[in-house]
């Protein structure tokens, strides 16, 4: 059996996230479903959030955080209690419907 060491060698470290304080919304689904949440780190390939527990997160959606002006394409990577981690897969201007 390989030892923690060897276990957690064989992942890449993750790059680091400068930490941040932005308010964000996850926006996905044919009903236009919004959820409010906070970006608390940030990097070029992802970012981690805070959501409340009661919220379920879709497994790919648009992140729209409204101080950069932009919309990510994100992958759900992780999730515990109210702390979530999301890949970046592209950006795109905001949906004209969303607010």
């Amino acid at each position: 059996m390989a030892d923690a060491a060897e276990t957690l060698s064989a992942y890449p470290p993750r790059a680091h996230r400068q930490r941040v304080l932005k308010g964000a919304a996850i926006i996905w689904g044919v009903n236009r479903s919004d959820i409010s949440c906070i970006v608390k780190n940030q990097n070029a390939e992802g970012a981690g959030l805070v959501v409340a527990e009661e919220n379920r997160i879709p497994q790919e959606f648009l992140l729209w955080i409204p101080t950069d002006g932009v919309a990510w394409r994100c992958r759900l990577r992780w999730r515990r209690g109210d702390r979530a981690g999301v890949s970046f897969h592209g950006s795109q201007p905001k949906p004209d419907w969303h607010y």
